[in-house]
Protein backbone atom coordinates (compact mmCIF):
# COMPACT_ATOMS: atom_id res chain seq x y z
CA UNK A 1 0.00 0.00 0.00
CA UNK A 2 1.48 3.55 -0.74
CA UNK A 3 0.59 6.42 0.76
CA UNK A 4 -0.97 8.72 -1.72
CA UNK A 5 -4.09 10.74 -0.47
CA UNK A 6 -3.23 13.64 2.02
CA UNK A 7 -6.58 15.61 3.11
CA UNK A 8 -5.86 19.04 2.78
CA UNK A 9 -9.73 20.36 3.75
CA UNK A 10 -12.32 18.07 4.37
CA UNK A 11 -15.48 20.45 3.48
CA UNK A 12 -17.94 20.42 6.50
CA UNK A 13 -18.11 16.55 6.79
CA UNK A 14 -16.09 13.70 4.76
CA UNK A 15 -15.88 9.99 6.03
CA UNK A 16 -14.57 6.72 4.41
CA UNK A 17 -17.29 4.36 3.14
CA UNK A 18 -17.71 1.25 1.90
CA UNK A 19 -20.52 -1.44 1.74
CA UNK A 20 -20.57 -1.69 5.88
CA UNK A 21 -20.58 -4.10 8.19
CA UNK A 22 -23.07 -6.77 6.95
CA UNK A 23 -23.92 -9.38 8.92
CA UNK A 24 -23.43 -8.00 12.98
CA UNK A 25 -27.27 -6.19 13.39
CA UNK A 26 -27.71 -9.60 16.26
CA UNK A 27 -24.83 -7.92 17.90
CA UNK A 28 -26.22 -4.47 18.25
CA UNK A 29 -23.45 -2.96 15.70
CA UNK A 30 -25.46 -1.20 13.32
CA UNK A 31 -24.60 -1.73 8.95
CA UNK A 32 -23.32 1.97 8.06
CA UNK A 33 -21.24 1.96 4.73
CA UNK A 34 -22.48 4.61 2.00
CA UNK A 35 -25.22 6.49 2.51
CA UNK A 36 -25.80 6.44 -1.42
CA UNK A 37 -24.46 3.01 -2.73
CA UNK A 38 -25.07 2.97 -5.90
CA UNK A 39 -22.98 6.16 -6.18
CA UNK A 40 -20.39 4.30 -4.35
CA UNK A 41 -20.44 1.55 -6.76
CA UNK A 42 -20.68 3.31 -10.14
CA UNK A 43 -17.45 5.51 -8.81
CA UNK A 44 -15.26 2.28 -8.48
CA UNK A 45 -16.88 0.84 -11.57
CA UNK A 46 -15.48 3.93 -13.34
CA UNK A 47 -11.71 3.61 -12.16
CA UNK A 48 -12.06 -0.32 -12.57
CA UNK A 49 -12.00 -0.91 -8.56
CA UNK A 50 -14.56 -3.69 -7.16
CA UNK A 51 -17.77 -2.07 -6.47
CA UNK A 52 -17.64 -2.48 -2.64
CA UNK A 53 -14.19 -1.00 -2.12
CA UNK A 54 -13.71 1.96 0.22
CA UNK A 55 -13.97 5.71 -1.42
CA UNK A 56 -14.41 8.90 0.41
CA UNK A 57 -18.10 10.11 0.97
CA UNK A 58 -18.47 13.84 0.85
CA UNK A 59 -20.91 15.86 2.50
CA UNK A 60 -22.05 19.27 0.84
CA UNK A 61 -18.56 19.20 -0.92
CA UNK A 62 -15.99 21.45 0.02
CA UNK A 63 -12.65 19.34 -0.18
CA UNK A 64 -9.30 19.66 -1.28
CA UNK A 65 -7.20 16.36 -1.49
CA UNK A 66 -3.46 16.24 -2.78
CA UNK A 67 -1.72 13.40 -4.43
CA UNK A 68 1.40 11.87 -3.99
CA UNK A 69 1.51 9.94 -6.84
CA UNK A 70 -0.73 9.56 -9.97
CA UNK A 71 -3.92 8.55 -9.77
CA UNK A 72 -7.07 7.73 -12.07
CA UNK A 73 -10.24 9.32 -9.98
CA UNK A 74 -13.88 9.49 -10.60
CA UNK A 75 -16.65 11.58 -9.01
CA UNK A 76 -20.01 10.16 -8.56
CA UNK A 77 -23.07 11.41 -6.43
CA UNK A 78 -23.78 14.66 -5.60
CA UNK A 79 -22.44 17.45 -8.96
CA UNK A 80 -19.81 19.36 -7.91
CA UNK A 81 -17.23 21.49 -9.52
CA UNK A 82 -14.32 19.90 -9.51
CA UNK A 83 -10.38 21.21 -10.81
CA UNK A 84 -9.10 19.23 -12.62
CA UNK A 85 -11.29 16.70 -13.63
CA UNK A 86 -15.49 16.48 -13.55
CA UNK A 87 -18.61 14.25 -12.98
CA UNK A 88 -19.26 10.43 -13.86
CA UNK A 89 -15.93 10.02 -15.45
CA UNK A 90 -12.49 8.78 -14.80
CA UNK A 91 -9.71 11.68 -14.77
CA UNK A 92 -6.18 11.77 -14.16
CA UNK A 93 -4.36 13.36 -11.09
CA UNK A 94 -0.82 13.98 -11.70
CA UNK A 95 1.39 13.54 -8.51
CA UNK A 96 1.83 16.48 -6.52
CA UNK A 97 -1.43 18.10 -7.40
CA UNK A 98 -4.22 19.01 -5.73
CA UNK A 99 -8.46 17.66 -6.55
CA UNK A 100 -10.54 20.96 -5.49
CA UNK A 101 -13.96 19.84 -4.82
CA UNK A 102 -16.47 22.50 -4.63
CA UNK A 103 -20.04 22.69 -3.39
CA UNK A 104 -22.82 20.42 -5.10
CA UNK A 105 -25.03 21.83 -7.62
CA UNK A 106 -28.15 19.97 -6.14
CA UNK A 107 -27.67 17.04 -3.61
CA UNK A 108 -25.57 16.21 -0.42
CA UNK A 109 -23.37 13.33 -0.63
CA UNK A 110 -20.58 13.36 -3.29
CA UNK A 111 -17.92 9.78 -3.52
CA UNK A 112 -14.64 10.16 -3.71
CA UNK A 113 -13.24 6.78 -5.69
CA UNK A 114 -9.25 6.86 -6.48
CA UNK A 115 -7.98 3.55 -8.57
CA UNK A 116 -6.45 0.89 -6.09
CA UNK A 117 -9.21 1.83 -3.28
CA UNK A 118 -8.97 3.60 -0.03
CA UNK A 119 -6.91 1.64 2.45
CA UNK A 120 -7.41 2.18 6.46
CA UNK A 121 -7.70 -0.35 9.13
CA UNK A 122 -10.83 -2.81 9.22
CA UNK A 123 -13.33 -2.96 12.47
CA UNK A 124 -15.62 -5.76 11.89
CA UNK A 125 -14.61 -6.79 7.98
CA UNK A 126 -15.50 -3.21 6.98
CA UNK A 127 -13.20 0.24 6.57
CA UNK A 128 -16.41 2.40 7.32
CA UNK A 129 -16.81 5.47 9.61
CA UNK A 130 -19.99 4.59 12.02
CA UNK A 131 -20.84 8.30 12.91
CA UNK A 132 -23.62 6.28 15.80
CA UNK A 133 -21.60 3.85 17.35
CA UNK A 134 -17.71 5.20 16.44
CA UNK A 135 -16.41 2.11 14.99
CA UNK A 136 -13.99 2.51 12.11
CA UNK A 137 -11.64 5.79 11.11
CA UNK A 138 -12.72 8.90 12.61
CA UNK A 139 -13.92 11.35 10.26
CA UNK A 140 -11.31 12.73 7.70
CA UNK A 141 -9.72 16.28 9.34
CA UNK A 142 -6.57 18.75 7.60
CA UNK A 143 -3.70 16.65 7.31
CA UNK A 144 -5.31 13.00 6.86
CA UNK A 145 -3.03 10.87 5.31
CA UNK A 146 -4.73 7.99 3.10
CA UNK A 147 -3.40 4.96 1.71
CA UNK A 148 -4.15 3.40 -1.67
CA UNK A 149 -4.69 -0.34 -1.99
CA UNK A 150 -2.86 -2.05 -5.43
CA UNK A 151 -4.96 -1.68 -8.60
CA UNK A 152 -6.94 -4.34 -9.93
CA UNK A 153 -5.25 -5.91 -13.11
CA UNK A 154 -7.14 -4.05 -15.99
CA UNK A 155 -8.64 -0.86 -16.17
CA UNK A 156 -11.97 -1.02 -18.02
CA UNK A 157 -13.93 2.60 -17.44
CA UNK A 158 -15.72 4.86 -19.84
CA UNK A 159 -17.90 7.91 -19.76
CA UNK A 160 -21.34 6.90 -17.19
CA UNK A 161 -24.63 8.29 -17.82
CA UNK A 162 -25.29 11.00 -15.15
CA UNK A 163 -27.60 10.05 -12.12
CA UNK A 164 -30.01 13.04 -11.79
CA UNK A 165 -30.75 14.11 -8.40
CA UNK A 166 -34.16 14.87 -8.17
CA UNK A 167 -35.39 18.03 -6.18
CA UNK A 168 -38.68 17.24 -4.46
CA UNK A 169 -38.01 13.90 -4.97
CA UNK A 170 -40.92 11.01 -4.69
CA UNK A 171 -39.85 7.72 -3.52
CA UNK A 172 -42.47 4.49 -2.63
CA UNK A 173 -43.21 3.23 0.71
CA UNK A 174 -44.20 0.15 1.75
CA UNK A 175 -46.53 -0.02 4.86
CA UNK A 176 -46.26 -1.44 8.48
CA UNK A 177 -44.97 -3.06 10.10
CA UNK A 178 -46.69 -1.05 13.12
CA UNK A 179 -48.80 1.32 11.23
CA UNK A 180 -51.80 -0.69 13.81
CA UNK A 181 -50.02 1.61 16.03
CA UNK A 182 -51.70 4.42 13.69
CA UNK A 183 -54.79 6.12 13.74
CA UNK A 184 -57.08 4.72 10.24
CA UNK A 185 -56.09 7.78 8.17
CA UNK A 186 -52.29 8.30 9.16
CA UNK A 187 -50.51 5.98 6.53
CA UNK A 188 -52.84 8.22 3.68
CA UNK A 189 -51.68 11.54 5.68
CA UNK A 190 -47.70 10.73 5.22
CA UNK A 191 -48.35 10.05 1.48
CA UNK A 192 -50.83 12.82 1.55
CA UNK A 193 -48.38 15.97 1.51
CA UNK A 194 -44.80 16.84 1.46
CA UNK A 195 -42.31 16.80 3.88
CA UNK A 196 -39.40 18.83 4.47
CA UNK A 197 -35.91 17.56 5.72
CA UNK A 198 -34.59 19.09 8.75
CA UNK A 199 -31.42 20.48 9.12
CA UNK A 200 -31.15 17.75 12.84
CA UNK A 201 -30.46 15.59 9.83
CA UNK A 202 -27.55 13.28 9.50
CA UNK A 203 -26.25 9.61 8.43
CA UNK A 204 -28.38 8.65 10.98
CA UNK A 205 -31.48 9.96 9.40
CA UNK A 206 -33.66 12.22 7.77
CA UNK A 207 -36.13 13.87 10.01
CA UNK A 208 -39.15 15.28 8.38
CA UNK A 209 -41.33 18.31 9.50
CA UNK A 210 -44.78 18.46 8.38
CA UNK A 211 -48.17 16.74 8.87
CA UNK A 212 -47.84 14.89 12.30
CA UNK A 213 -48.78 11.20 12.10
CA UNK A 214 -51.95 10.96 14.73
CA UNK A 215 -51.28 7.48 16.93
CA UNK A 216 -54.31 4.88 18.19
CA UNK A 217 -52.23 3.45 20.58
CA UNK A 218 -50.58 5.04 23.47
CA UNK A 219 -47.05 4.04 25.16
CA UNK A 220 -43.94 2.52 23.86
CA UNK A 221 -42.98 -0.97 21.76
CA UNK A 222 -40.33 -2.92 23.39
CA UNK A 223 -37.13 -2.61 21.35
CA UNK A 224 -37.11 -4.50 17.78
CA UNK A 225 -35.15 -4.57 15.01
CA UNK A 226 -34.46 -1.55 12.32
CA UNK A 227 -33.89 -1.72 8.83
CA UNK A 228 -32.31 1.41 6.39
CA UNK A 229 -35.30 3.08 5.13
CA UNK A 230 -37.40 2.76 8.25
CA UNK A 231 -39.79 5.48 8.68
CA UNK A 232 -39.81 5.50 12.34
CA UNK A 233 -42.14 8.26 14.07
CA UNK A 234 -41.76 9.89 17.40
CA UNK A 235 -44.43 11.00 20.26
CA UNK A 236 -44.43 14.25 18.58
CA UNK A 237 -45.52 12.47 15.03
CA UNK A 238 -42.68 13.95 12.96
CA UNK A 239 -41.28 10.92 11.04
CA UNK A 240 -37.59 9.86 10.51
CA UNK A 241 -36.30 8.09 7.82
CA UNK A 242 -33.61 5.93 8.90
CA UNK A 243 -30.42 6.21 6.72
CA UNK A 244 -27.18 4.41 7.24
CA UNK A 245 -25.98 4.57 10.02
CA UNK A 246 -29.69 4.01 12.02
CA UNK A 247 -29.36 1.92 14.60
CA UNK A 248 -29.98 -2.02 14.54
CA UNK A 249 -33.37 -1.47 17.36
CA UNK A 250 -35.38 1.11 17.99
CA UNK A 251 -38.40 1.29 19.86
CA UNK A 252 -40.60 3.73 18.11
CA UNK A 253 -43.37 2.25 15.75
CA UNK A 254 -42.18 2.34 12.11
CA UNK A 255 -45.41 3.20 10.10
CA UNK A 256 -44.04 2.38 6.86
CA UNK A 257 -40.44 1.12 5.03
CA UNK A 258 -39.07 3.84 1.85
CA UNK A 259 -37.74 1.05 -0.90
CA UNK A 260 -34.32 -0.09 -1.22
CA UNK A 261 -34.22 1.34 -4.81
CA UNK A 262 -35.47 4.91 -3.38
CA UNK A 263 -33.63 5.15 -0.31
CA UNK A 264 -30.60 6.58 -2.03
CA UNK A 265 -32.80 9.68 -3.51
CA UNK A 266 -33.31 9.86 0.80
CA UNK A 267 -30.05 9.88 1.57
CA UNK A 268 -29.21 13.18 -1.31
CA UNK A 269 -31.71 15.45 0.35
CA UNK A 270 -30.05 18.61 2.07
CA UNK A 271 -31.46 20.55 4.86
CA UNK A 272 -34.62 22.38 3.43
CA UNK A 273 -35.70 20.08 0.86
CA UNK A 274 -39.10 18.41 0.40
CA UNK A 275 -40.09 14.70 0.29
CA UNK A 276 -43.30 12.80 -0.79
CA UNK A 277 -44.02 9.18 0.22
CA UNK A 278 -46.53 7.14 -2.06
CA UNK A 279 -47.36 3.40 -1.73
CA UNK A 280 -45.23 0.60 -3.47
CA UNK A 281 -47.07 -0.21 -6.63
CA UNK A 282 -48.88 -3.43 -5.99
CA UNK A 283 -47.74 -3.83 -2.37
Amino acid sequence: MTPAVEVVAPGPYATVQDFGRRGYAHLGVPRSGAADLPSLRLANRLVGNAEDAAAIELTFGGAVLRFGRGVWVALTGAPVPASPGGMWAPFWVAAGRSLEIGVPYEGLRTYVAVRGGIKVTPVLGSMSTDSLSGLGPPPLTAGTVLELGEPMSGLHADVAPQRPISAGPVVEVVRGPRDDWFTGDAFATLCAGAYRVSQDSNRVGARLAGTALRRARTGELPSEGMVAGAIQVPPDGQPIVFLADHPPTGGYPVIGVVTTADLPKVAQLRPGDLLRFRPRRGG
